[in-house]
């Protein structure tokens, strides 16, 4: 009987829409720092540091004393916590009921899609570090994070009210485009790290893509297109500011963040690329990209907090 009632006690368990939205932005937190251990991985030349997978080594599943190895290892740490945050998250999009159910399909994918990252990992030890399965890797990370802050902003597009769009059809589209240039962006970047100094691998001879010069050339072309969209964007929503002060000040928050970035990415190449400089570099990425995310999905899915308010 108490088996019985415990059973049914967690069958009719549901979740607020507010705690689920607790869950979300973990799985943000942990999808965000993922991208930036597995750039630490390849930055340090700490790829090749476990050339065993899921241990370490064949008879040493945990690291010994190499500093390479630990960072690695530490990546797979992370990752598998990574996994579990978003498993949890499922689980919990499942029991929230307030969640349209394109929400509960999405939470599953980004699990999904964070399990794919284990065998992308094995393949990239396996094929000593080709610059396209660690491209992939790296890509995937990037799409998982922007799935897990669209499921955030739904769930805090449930707790605060849902709105209309506040910006004609045509502005929203040119707001995919700016999405749309702002992966492009991601994607040149990757290529630049691939094409780069930082194979990775150490001493190891790493399988490259192309050279690095005229990919950064490339990687700035996309810069320069995804700044000249968003500020198209950003001109549109100043023009009509007071029918959202708020979503202006996302867009500007979005602009802020993105000559930082090109700022950090201006001294990291005229230092001659430190590592350090260039951890900084992805990790503002991964968050450039986020906002941008953020800020395209609440063009065509507002909450009410971006409602102005009414005297």
């Amino acid at each position: 009987m108490a088996i019985d009632t415990t059973a049914a006690r967690v069958r009719s368990f549901e979740l607020s829409a507010a705690g689920f939205l607790r869950v979300a932005l973990a799985s943000v937190g942990a999808l965000w720092l993922i991208i930036l251990t597995g750039a630490a991985v390849r930055l340090t030349d700490s790829g090749l540091g476990c050339r065993h997978w899921p241990g370490c080594e064949p008879g040493h599943p945990l690291p010994e004393k190499s500093y390479h190895a630990f960072i690695e290892f530490g990546n797979r740490v992370i990752g598998g916590v990574t996994i579990a945050i978003v498993l949890v998250t499922w689980l919990a999009a499942l029991r929230t009921p307030s969640l349209p159910r394109w929400a509960r399909r999405l939470a599953l994918a980004i699990f999904v899609g964070a399990l794919a990252q284990a065998p992308l990992g094995y393949l990239a030890v396996k094929t000593d570090l080709r610059w396209p399965v660690v491209a992939a890797h790296l890509l995937l990370s990037a799409l998982l994070l922007a799935g897990a802050v669209v499921l955030a902003l739904e769930a805090y597009r449930v707790v605060r009210g849902r709105a209309e769009p506040l910006v004609p059809l045509e502005l929203r589209r040119a707001g995919l485009l700016v999405a749309a240039a702002a992966l492009a962006l991601v994607v040149t970047g990757t290529l630049a790290t691939a094409a780069g100094p930082h194979s990775g691998g150490g001493a190891t001879q790493v399988h490259r893509l192309w050279r690095f010069q005229p990919m950064i050339y490339v990687h700035a072309a996309a810069v320069a297109v995804f700044a000249v969209g968003l500020v198209f964007v950003l001109g549109y929503l100043a023009a009509r500011r007071e029918r959202s002060p708020r979503l202006f000040v996302l867009g500007l928050v979005v602009l802020g963040a993105l000559l930082a970035q090109m700022v950090i990415g201006e001294i990291q190449y005229r230092t001659h690329l430190p590592w350090p400089l260039v951890l900084a570099h992805v990790g503002f990425a991964a968050a450039v990209w986020a906002l941008v995310v953020a800020f395209v999905t609440v063009l065509w899915r507002p909450p009410g907090a971006l409602l102005p308010d009414r005297a």
